[in-house]
Formats: structure tokens, sequence, C-alpha cells
């Protein structure tokens, strides 16, 4: 019995070896030293398993699924850049993540074979591509994890930014906090303190990614001044029921991060087993808005295929009669305003 076990269990380890491998082979894999210690603390499909843990399931492409989901590139008037509305643009100076998630829907580009940071060449033509588009407000560094810089390398590009008038805001999005936070030094805090105003928003998933080193993170970056927003991806098995939705948004709010976005997972290829129905997000959404406090709600979202942007997908709570319109409160039911 002890050696049929045993073999079993060795069979498995082979087939999860053979499978990460193969998954390697097309789609960047990397698992930060904190991640793995919270991986080895969970259930083997645990959320944080499921979201940085190699599948062969990866390597299946659905029907609709697609190399570039959001439409990146139909909006890349010069490599770095995506243009997608008027005032603001995607700034990406690297390709380079401190950890893959298994579910990006850059994932054909991320941590591939190439160039791991934007040529000086193209990070000068991007710059002038900002400089010369006075209808940019607003630049969001992304990639990539814009926070694996340097930041010797991440200062000379905020200065540059800072450097151009019409550009008032600067976004990062990043994962570094939660995922290295050992990255988050006085130095690199510093370097974003100084470009004001400069929003952090921190991609989290589950309530258990926020490590007490995380969160001590987090609370450098606040503690320095600089506002944080959250964004979320919806997943199914990791936050696609209420209690473990309810525990995310409030673990960011006790860390002083305003719950942003929550993204409709988007159509990556072999992503199928992340996703959830429209209908069960919208129903999820919906049941957030009577149990926790408005400052843990996000905008539910979706980003249309073939990069047409971002749509607020969340429940819909007026409806117009011939006569006037109906409001709908938290616990479904309808009211007549006019």
């Amino acid at each position: 019995m002890a050696t049929g076990i045993k073999n079993g269990r060795t069979s498995q380890i082979l087939q999860f070896a053979h499978d990460i491998d193969a998954v390697a082979e097309r789609y960047a894999v990397a698992i930060t030293p904190l991640m793995q210690e919270l991986i080895d603390a969970e259930r083997s499909d645990g959320p944080i398993s499921k979201q940085f843990v190699p599948d062969a399931r990866e390597l299946d492409s659905a029907h609709g699924e697609l190399a570039d989901p959001v439409g990146d590139g139909p909006h890349a008037p010069v490599p770095g850049i995506v243009h997608r509305y008027p005032d603001r643009v995607l700034l990406m100076p690297t390709k380079i993540c401190a950890a893959y998630c298994r579910f990006c829907f850059r994932r054909e580009t991320v941590g591939q074979q190439g160039e791991a940071l934007l040529p000086a060449r193209e990070l000068a033509a991007a710059l002038q591509y900002i400089r010369e588009h006075e209808e940019i407000w607003e630049v969001i560094l992304s990639g990539g994890d814009p926070l694996v810089l340097s930041p010797r390398r991440l200062d000379k590009i905020l200065t540059e930014l800072r450097e151009i008038a019409h550009v008032r805001v600067v976004r990062v999005h990043t994962r570094v906090p939660l995922v290295a936070p050992e990255k988050i030094t006085r130095e690199l805090t510093e370097v974003l303190r100084k470009a004001a105003p400069l929003f952090v928003v921190l991609h989290a998933n589950h309530a258990d990614e926020f490590a007490p080193q995380g969160q001590a993170a987090c609370a450098r970056l606040v503690d320095a001044g600089i506002p944080m927003l959250g964004q979320s991806v919806l997943l199914r098995g990791v936050n696609d029921n209420a209690a473990a939705l309810e525990a995310l948004l409030r673990r960011q709010v006790e860390n002083r991060i305003k719950p942003y976005y929550l993204h409709h997972a988007d159509r990556a290829n072999g992503t199928a087993h992340f996703r959830t129905g429209l209908a069960q997000g919208r129903a999820l959404t919906a049941g957030l808005r009577g149990r926790v406090s408005g400052i843990c709600q996000p905008a539910y979202v979706l980003d249309i295929p073939g990069g047409h942007g971002k749509s607020p997908v969340g429940p819909d709570y007026v409806r117009e009669r011939s006569d006037g319109v109906d409001v709908r409160d938290v616990n479904g039911r309808w009211h007549a305003y006019e």
C-alpha cells in the first residue's frame, strides 16, 4: 500500500514538472520567494498557487481567445506607447515582472525573448511622442511591472515626464509591493514621492496576498504621501465568491488602498479556466453594494475585445418607465422615484 501511494505521488510530481516545462516554453514563469512561501503554506490549489503556478490548461486556447485581447496593437503609435484614450497614454518601459500571473492579458509579450527594457532610442521616441501630444494629461507606467526597474532608471523616466508641462498626473501599475516588498526601499519610495502627483495602483486578487512584509511595503508608500489605488481581476476559483471578494476589498482599505477597478478577466490565450460569466460578476458586485462600505466598492469593468476600451458592466440600478424612473435598492427591490 505504502509503495503504491509513493509511486502515485512520484507520478504526480513528474507530471507537474512536465506541465511547468511545457508552459514555460511558451509563457514566462517566475514566482518570488515570498509568494512561494505563501503558496507552500496554503492548500495545493489555493488562491495564490492558482495565480502563479503554471497549469497545463494554459496551452489550450478556447474559442474567442486572442493574443492581444485588449487590442493594444492598433493603439500603439510608437514602441512602448499605447494611446487609446485622448487624455492619457500607457508608457511601458519594461516587459519584465517580478512574478508572472497565469491569466495575464499581455502574456504573449511580457517576459518573452528579446529586450527586457525598452531600448533607449525607443524610450526617447516614446517620451517625444508624449511631448508632442499636448492632449495627454496623464501617463500610466505599465509593462511588465515598472517597479522592477532600478530607482535610478525609474527616476530618470519620471524626471523627464515631470518636465513635460501638459503631463499633470502619473500612475504606476504594479504588483511589486506585495510580491517583492523588499524592492520598496527608501530610495525607491523617495523617487515616487517626488514625482507627485503620482498614484500607485496595486494589483491584488486575494486577501491572502497581503503578507506582513507586503503590508509594511504598502505602508511605506502611503506614509510617504503616495496615494494607492487597488485593481483586481475576477478569477474563477480565486475570488469569485462573496466572502473572498469582500475580504479582498476590505483588506485593501485596511491598508489605506482605495479599491478602483474589478476587471472581468480578459480573453487571453489559455485562460478560459480563470474566466467567470459576466452574469456571475454582475451578481457578485450587486451583492457588494449592501454588504461592504462604499469606500470598498470598485468599478466592475470589461475591456471590450478589439481595442474598444473599458466599459462599466456592473449591475443596473435605474430603469426608465414611460411616465418616470424606478431605482433599485440594495435588496433588489425597485422603487418609483419620478
